[in-house]
């Protein structure tokens, strides 16, 4: 038995740089284990010669290969024999103009983003709720983006796979049972000092159409392509260590000053919205419903309106 036996598991994804990385090393160095996936594992050579097997355990993922992610799951349970926390983090980024953007790099991103933690979260359902104690249950913490809440120009097909993301965990987090005790979490960070905006991002030359200077993508790459990134990922890591630790986590946490008013402004402006153009949903009701009492069933329904 090692010293390490009585704490948590973690499963992350994209472990080798960026977040992910910065989250690994964070657990590490508080003592619980991991197991640290990537697509090259040589490139966490330098913690394997760190840490002993005890605590951390390496493996070999592509996320859009489903039997890697089988394969990965079983190993997670002979080594280690449980599993508290899974990360979905892997992923990087595509800019250019809708247009612009080869469809099969646009499908590349969504199996990728959207479908790679779709199949990790399906495989990691049955580790946290049977391999565990009963109730014991788990975390599962999915990396979004504030752009998988608000879009941007010329990053359409990350934000449709980041959005696709947020709609199925916020469905996921329905639907598990609540004796289990697993808790799905949408985790969205701003800007990050990482290799995002650099060696992780593909970029599509601007088109000819779009060469103008009222062109809102022209201004926006410009935009990102000088910005500062005001994030640091070792406290982003040690913020999702907080958060898998809470009993009662929240469906949506932002990470950064920049994710939190983008995402309060997008908020206010849809409920803005939707109080200005009430009249007109209602409006299309069928004769003779009862529109209070569907609002009261609905409200009821969605747990709206509860402190």
């Amino acid at each position: 038995m090692s010293n390490f036996d009585n704490n948590r598991v973690w499963f992350i994804t994209g472990s080798n740089q960026g977040l992910g990385r910065a989250l690994l090393e964070a657990i590490l160095a508080a003592g619980e284990r991991a197991v640290a996936t990537a697509r090259k594992p040589e490139t966490l050579s330098e913690l394997t010669a760190q840490y002993t097997p005890a605590q951390l355990l390496v493996v070999s993922l592509d996320v859009t290969n489903e039997e890697q992610i089988k394969a990965a799951f079983k190993a997670t349970k002979e080594h280690f024999r449980r599993l508290d926390v899974v990360v979905n983090n892997a992923g990087y980024g595509i800019q250019g103009e809708i247009e612009a953007t080869p469809e099969v790099e646009a499908r590349r991103i969504v199996e990728t983003l959207f479908w790679g933690a779709v199949h990790v979260t399906k495989e990691a359902i049955p580790l946290l709720r049977d391999l565990n104690p009963p109730g014991h249950g788990g975390r599962i913490l999915n990396i979004t983006s504030v752009g998988g809440y608000v879009a941007n120009t010329t990053l359409a097909y990350y934000c449709a796979g980041k959005f696709a993301l947020e709609g199925f965990t916020e469905a996921l987090s329905k639907e598990l049972v609540p004796a289990w005790n697993i808790r799905a979490v949408i985790i969205q960070p701003g800007g990050f000092r990482t290799e995002w905006a650099g060696s992780s991002m593909v970029t599509f030359p601007l088109p000819p159409a779009y060469d103008r200077p009222d062109a809102p993508s022209v201004k926006f790459r410009a935009l990102l392509g000088h910005s500062h990134a005001m994030g640091d990922p070792r406290k982003a890591a040690l913020a999702l260590m907080q958060v898998a630790a809470m009993p009662d986590p929240p469906l949506r946490v932002q990470l950064g000053t920049d994710a939190a008013l983008l995402v309060r402004g997008q908020a206010l402006r849809t409920a803005r919205d939707t109080e200005r153009w009430e009249e007109l949903a209602h409006s299309t009701n069928a004769d003779g419903v009862d529109r209070d009492g569907m609002i009261a069933v609905i409200m009821a329904g969605t747990g709206a309106g509860k402190a």
